[in-house]
């Protein structure tokens, strides 16, 4: 059986998880957003020299969530910049899952002394706290959306290697991979057809959740002003109502919106995982 018609076939169980469909139509929601950004933002309505409207506006008719330090919409700042952050957070989950994957899977696989240096190696990235790497990496290399994924990406593998190489030990542990062996299976065979089936719901469990510390990890970056300044995010965001005086201004507005939307997104992707989680394993 394939890894889509054993995913497929769990869907029933997910969708008695209400918390989790709640999660998966807010996800909806939010990529629908992303995805018609353009057609909700003009051109020019995010463009500091052409506003009309005055700065610190409360919201109103004309804005429903007020205006920043520029005039400019804050409900158009949070429409764009939501396309930015589920960009950086579903590539940098990506690229993260996909590093955790392929070490997990060689080191439980093959063993010996490349297993041992994958471990090392994971157990060096372990010790570093991810976040001040992640931030010593954005401050060493070009600022733009690449350098945050790299550095995002870099530095949150290695529980996903950790948990798939003990996968990997537990399926291959088993008789009938020992009996695949037996008949002449080689590395490829007993890889594809016995360790990444078993190996693939685990990962997207934890890919869904590494897209929601992926956007923390952005929000956190582009907070502290090491986001690429030629992209709105809701990070980035917070990072110019902290920078221009949001709080004396007293300005709720600037603040509240994109930290709820970062807030209920990571939520979201949580509670997606959790479902999943509890479906692909579930208690016996």
């Amino acid at each position: 059986m394939s890894v889509f018609s054993r995913l497929g076939g769990r869907r029933a169980g997910f969708l008695a998880h209400r918390a989790g469909v709640a999660g998966a139509v807010v996800l909806a929601v939010a990529a629908l957003v992303s995805l018609l950004a353009p057609l909700f933002v003009p051109a020019d309505a995010l463009d500091v020299t052409r506003v009309t409207a005055g700065a610190w506006q409360p919201p109103g008719a004309g804005h429903w969530l007020g205006t920043d330090h520029t005039g400019r919409s804050v409900a158009l700042l949070v429409v764009q910049g939501t396309g930015t952050s589920l960009f950086v957070g579903l590539t940098a989950a990506v690229l993260s899952v996909g590093i955790g994957t392929l070490v997990g899977v060689v080191s439980g696989h093959f063993g010996g002394l490349l297993a041992g240096a994958l471990l090392r190696v994971t157990d060096f990235f372990l010790v570093l706290p991810a976040l001040v790497l992640a931030i010593a990496l954005s401050t060493v290399l070009p600022r733009g959306l690449g350098t945050i994924i790299l550095a995002i990406g870099l530095t949150s593998w290695p529980s996903t290697a950790r948990m798939v190489r003990a996968q990997t030990l537990t399926i291959e542990a088993r008789p009938f991979v020992e009996r695949a062996r037996a008949l002449g299976g080689g590395h490829a065979h007993v890889i594809g057809r016995h360790v990444l089936p078993s190996v693939v719901p685990l990962v997207l469990v934890n890919a869904t959740l590494a897209v929601a510390s992926a956007i923390v990890a952005e929000s956190t970056l582009a907070f502290l002003g090491l986001g690429d300044p030629t992209r709105i995010s809701w990070g980035a965001m917070l990072h110019q109502a902290q920078l221009h005086g949001a709080v004396p201004q007293r300005a709720w507005w600037f603040l509240l919106p994109p930290g709820l939307a970062i807030v209920v997104v990571v939520l979201a992707f949580t509670l997606v995982g959790r479902a999943l989680e509890a479906v692909v394993t579930p208690k016996r």
